[in-house]
């Protein structure tokens, strides 16, 4: 679902935290589109075992939203990994070249005491700018 004016479109999942915080999933001025911070947790709030799982998911949500904002994963220019334990990082890693393959954003991961669930091991947020399209191959 997308609102707001030509010059802000509003991007939503539907899940309850949005309108609960008062935020949206992605937001897009212009060529730029700005994702909240994605985890792993299903439509119904199932949150599944396991680092890469969740980092699945997580992309998938985030490339919803690129999707309803007009754009697409090859244009996403920065990714920010929030993780609760920094050990896991190769098992997000497999996730991240799984979807952004030859794009290659810059990015960073960074280790946090907690994320909005306890159950939740990783959080990612990207921004994309529409048409910046890496070349493939």
């Amino acid at each position: 679902m997308t609102e707001g004016t030509p010059a802000r479109l509003r991007v939503s999942s539907g899940g309850p935290w949005e309108d609960l915080i008062g935020y949206s999933r992605a937001v897009r001025v212009g060529d730029r589109v700005w994702v909240s911070g994605c985890t792993g947790t299903t439509p119904e709030g199932h949150v599944p075992p396991g680092a890469l799982s969740q980092a699945r998911l997580a992309l998938d949500t985030m490339e919803a939203a690129l999707a309803a904002a007009g754009t697409s994963v090859g244009d996403v220019v920065a990714v920010r990994i929030f993780m609760t334990e920094i050990g896991r990082w190769e098992q997000i890693a497999v996730a991240l070249r799984e979807r952004f393959g030859d794009v290659r954003p810059a990015m960073t991961m960074v280790e946090v005491s907690g994320l909005i669930r306890r159950e939740h091991l990783v959080e990612i947020e990207v921004e994309a700018v529409v048409g910046s399209a890496a070349p493939l191959g």
